[in-house]
């Protein structure tokens, strides 16, 4: 008869005990999680950053669609001179450089 043997989960870290003839896991224990926040004011202060920062982040956002309308105007009126500049009976280019 095989012995149950202990096996460290190189995934997250659990210690599995499995007994190789029923083939099954008989227990599993957790690698203790180290304490994400030692103080709650701490805690607090972190979230208020971060609030900061997404508050930011969407200003951003939206200062940049108010100016988008400006942008695509401005592109379109260059292409639109640049179109005008072209010779419309001029022959297209041929692909690949081809002359």
């Amino acid at each position: 008869m095989a012995k149950a043997f202990e096996l460290d989960c190189p995934c997250c870290g659990a210690t599995l005990k499995i007994d190789p003839e029923v083939k099954a896991v008989l227990s599993h224990k957790e690698k203790p999680r180290p304490k994400t926040i030692e103080d709650i004011s701490a805690g607090v202060a972190k979230l208020k950053e971060q609030e900061a920062a997404r508050e930011d982040a969407f200003k951003k956002s939206f200062e940049q669609m108010k100016s988008s309308k400006d942008v695509l105007n401005r592109k379109f009126d260059e292409l639109l001179k640049k179109a005008q500049e072209d010779d419309p009976n001029a022959p297209p280019p041929k692909p690949l450089g081809l002359d």
